[in-house]
């Protein structure tokens, strides 16, 4: 059973601000990585793009087994005094900051390459197969059992994003003006320079993780799970359950453009543009603008149209505008600034309410099946989340390395015109995956959610 201070204890800004401060935690680690992971080894240690997007695809084929054990091991683990999913955040917080901090590592650039690709490969998968799914899985279920109110939950989605967002304005941001040195007019990546940040950024990590857990209260008693596990039910579970498949769907190319975007702006900023600067100035913007467009009407535009209906839309425009920009290939940096913040605004819409979405997910499999499965559900759609990361920077190695670039060919006129192609086709093919995955496969529309709530509400009361 919870603690019954916890239950008693009402739901309220106590909990919404430290639910921010766990996303803001993993995004410490998430963020830096998707963003300059890839730049760092291509620029730094001298690893080919190519090489680097496939062992971050090869990290998520591990996932594939880490993520689902990880969720098998949450749901049937017994609820203690603090509750069933935050203790995993005190005991995890400090192995996966560690081994973020441990990939930046400049001091290793003069190794062979041998070493230097050995190196990536290991402690890539220790950050992300395996101790950030340690503690991302639980905060991720942890949602259900703060509170029972679909609107509650809705609220922790938007405060789960405002805590993205403040990472993202941090990282991206902050990352870029000081990361970035000026070589011969060249604007180029400090190696020493990223692995200082990655430290702090690490120590940042841990202190919101203990926040969210000091923070945070769980009142529903999730109970364990102590069925015998069934490795072909699960699987056939997952595969008849289209809300999961259309969320799985939708994710994995939400992710493909978002950080297909984060990961080209490393790129087409400082070699297309030659600003670190503009950057900087588009991550803040973006999230300053998602902090005030995004967070406060998100709900209230799902409230009303439902959380279906408004993804599906905000991907539409989002195509439309990258579209746009290939085409009229802005000269001006910053006109490419409007158009990417604008694309961004978009995503944003999506990506507030999309971890409502899950909840609505697993409340769906409820009303069919008739148990509560949060930690496995939450489990494979962080493993398509994590899919979605790999594609992206897969894509992202492959057609860099297809356009001929490499630290020597950085700044050749034919190589950062095809960066600037890339950082508008790649995210305009996933948001328009995205709308069709929301439109042909997830069947959770609003009258439908509403009345799977009226369904549980009258099942848990009986």
């Amino acid at each position: 059973m919870a603690n019954e201070m916890q239950k008693t204890t009402p739901f309220g800004m106590r909990d919404k601000v430290g639910y921010m401060f766990g996303d803001f935690a993993n995004d410490f680690t998430f963020i830096l990585s998707s963003s300059f992971l890839m730049k760092f080894y291509t620029d730094v240690m001298g690893v080919s793009a190519g090489v680097v997007g496939m062992i971050m695809m090869i990290a998520r084929f591990v996932d594939a087994f880490t993520d689902v054990t990880m969720g098998q091991i949450v749901d049937r683990s017994k609820p203690t005094r603090d509750g069933k999913f935050r203790p995993w955040l005190k005991r995890m917080c400090g192995p996966v900051a560690i081994a973020s901090f441990l990939i930046f590592q400049s001091g290793l650039a003069g190794m062979s390459y041998g070493f230097k690709v050995a190196w990536l490969f290991v402690t890539y998968i220790l950050w992300g197969s395996i101790f950030y799914t340690s503690v991302n899985i639980p905060y991720g279920s942890m949602a259900s059992a703060i509170s029972a109110d679909p609107k509650d939950r809705a609220e922790l989605s938007t405060w789960r994003t405002i805590g993205s967002t403040l990472a993202s304005l941090v990282i991206g941001v902050g990352t870029p003006m000081v990361a970035y040195v000026t070589v011969n007019g060249q604007t180029v990546l400090s190696g020493s320079r990223m692995t200082i940040i990655a430290g702090v950024f690490s120590v940042c990590a841990i202190l919101c993780y203990l926040l969210c857990f000091n923070l945070v209260r769980e009142r529903v008693d999730v109970p364990a799970n102590n069925s015998k596990m069934d490795i072909g039910k699960m699987l056939k579970s997952v595969f008849t359950n289209r809300a999961l498949l259309g969320i799985i769907a939708a994710a994995l190319f939400l992710l493909l453009a978002m950080l297909t975007m984060q990961g080209m702006a490393g790129y087409v900023f400082p070699n297309f543009y030659g600003s670190a600067a503009a950057q900087s100035t588009a991550s803040l913007l973006s999230s300053v603008l998602i902090l005030l467009v995004c967070a406060p009407f998100a709900s209230k535009l799902a409230n009303r149209f439902g959380k279906k209906e408004l993804a599906t839309v905000s991907c539409i425009v989002a195509t439309v505008l990258e579209v746009i920009c290939f085409v009229l290939k802005p000269a001006n940096v910053w006109v490419y600034v409007g158009f990417f913040c604008a694309a961004f605004i978009c995503l944003g819409f999506f990506n507030t309410i999309i971890w409502a979405m899950i909840t609505d997910v697993i409340d769906d499999s409820e009303v069919r099946n008739g148990i509560r499965e949060d930690g496995t559900i939450y489990a494979v759609y962080s493993f398509a989340r994590k899919l979605g990361q790999a594609f992206s920077s897969g894509l992202t190695g492959g057609l860099l390395t297809m356009i001929g670039y490499s630290a020597a060919t950085a700044f050749d006129p034919e190589v950062t015109m095809g960066i600037f192609n890339i950082s508008c086709i790649a995210p305009a093919i996933g948001f328009v995956a995205v709308a069709l995955s929301l439109f042909f496969i997830y069947p959770l529309t609003k009258q439908k959610v509403e009345e799977n709530v009226a369904a549980l509400a009258q099942r848990h009361n009986k």
